[in-house]
């Protein structure tokens, strides 16, 4: 009986000493797992792609994505920016990449190629801000010895360059201005060139910053010339008055001799993202770089082109972007490009 006894006070007692385990890791909560560190490749992509902008250049042949090439050698710098150009299938497809392609923060654009979006995207003025006005592209219409005027490519055909070109863009919408219907041809320019010789195209138009290879370095017989294309009020909301003349082409133009013919700005435009966000803060970063470093693009060793780009060049139609904007605020004295 009295083992009976002591092996029931036993049982109570280990009874006793279970409950109170349990009712102390009640009270107790288990201390949480340490949080394991972060590994060198979460690091690194994290410190990659914190100051990433994506810059939409055009086709891999093309001048713009050249110079989207250059502006990321110039700006980027490891831990502050790290720009990326990127390939498209031109100007159309750049605003395109600008209003929608995601990690799309700045593209190169030609200024007419708004004109198509106006209708979609009405309030695209206040969606897509200029940073800089990089050059203007000449509208060359290049013709055959019997072509005396603008009239006489009526029905004829006329080239303009393969498509995503800013001739094939560009060119066409020029021409319905003009109110000229001619037979419209996308063709590499060179084979056009060689069709031109043996009469098969009555003219080829090229949009882009003069001199143009094809023209300075070609042989043309007595007659093949440039058309001139007067500067109007149908050109007002997107062009620019410009020339073409002997120091452009010498084999072309007689000395003396002055084209007129309009330009299509160039301009590095950037998404207008809400103040403050995460994009905005990147794309201030992105101005801050690029206009402390323009002088680095205008030596040697870059396009030529540089040399001709003004801090303070405005762009019609558009709002410039509020970093740029504040940057030329705080440096009066940068005149880069305005003395050339």
């Amino acid at each position: 009986m009295g083992m009976i006894k002591f092996a029931s006070a036993i049982l109570s007692a280990l009874i006793g000493l279970q409950m109170a385990a349990s009712a102390q890791s009640v009270r107790t909560p288990a201390a949480p797992a340490a949080v394991p560190a972060k590994n060198a490749d979460m690091i690194a992509k994290e410190r990659i792609n914190a100051w990433t902008v994506g810059l939409a250049g055009g086709l891999i042949e093309g001048a713009p994505l050249r110079l989207a090439a250059e502006i990321a050698r110039v700006v980027n710098e490891e831990d502050k920016l790290h720009v990326i150009p990127i390939v498209t299938t031109g100007a159309t497809e750049n605003v395109n990449s600008l209003l929608y392609l995601r990690g799309v923060d700045a593209a190169i654009i030609n200024t007419d190629a708004l004109d198509e979006y106006k209708a979609q995207v009405p309030s695209i003025d206040r969606r897509i801000v200029y940073i800089l006005n990089l050059f203007p592209a000449e509208l060359h219409v290049f013709v055959r010895p019997e072509i005396k005027s603008l009239d006489d490519l009526k029905g004829k055909k006329v080239n303009f360059n393969t498509q995503g070109t800013a001739a094939a863009y560009s060119g066409p919408l020029i021409f319905s201005r003009l109110g000229l219907n001619v037979e419209k041809m996308f063709i590499p320019h060179q084979v056009a060139l060689q069709q031109m010789k043996s009469g098969e195209i009555a003219a080829v138009v090229f949009i882009t910053s003069k001199p143009v290879d094809a023209f300075l370095k070609g042989r043309w017989e007595p007659g093949f010339k440039f058309l001139p294309v007067e500067y109007d009020s149908r050109f007002e909301d997107y062009y620019l008055p410009s020339a073409i003349d002997a120091t452009d082409y010498p084999s072309l133009v007689s000395k003396g001799e002055r084209i007129s013919t309009i330009a299509v700005p160039t301009i590095l435009a950037g998404y207008n993202w809400p103040k403050q966000s995460d994009r905005y803060v990147r794309m201030a970063r992105f101005v801050d770089q690029l206009f402390g470093r323009l002088d680095r693009l205008q030596s040697p060793g870059f396009d030529p082109k540089w040399k001709d780009v003004s801090l303070r060049a405005n762009v019609p139609g558009l709002a410039r972007f509020g970093p740029a904007q504040e940057w030329l605020d705080r440096s009066p004295g940068a005149t880069v490009g305005l003395s050339r």
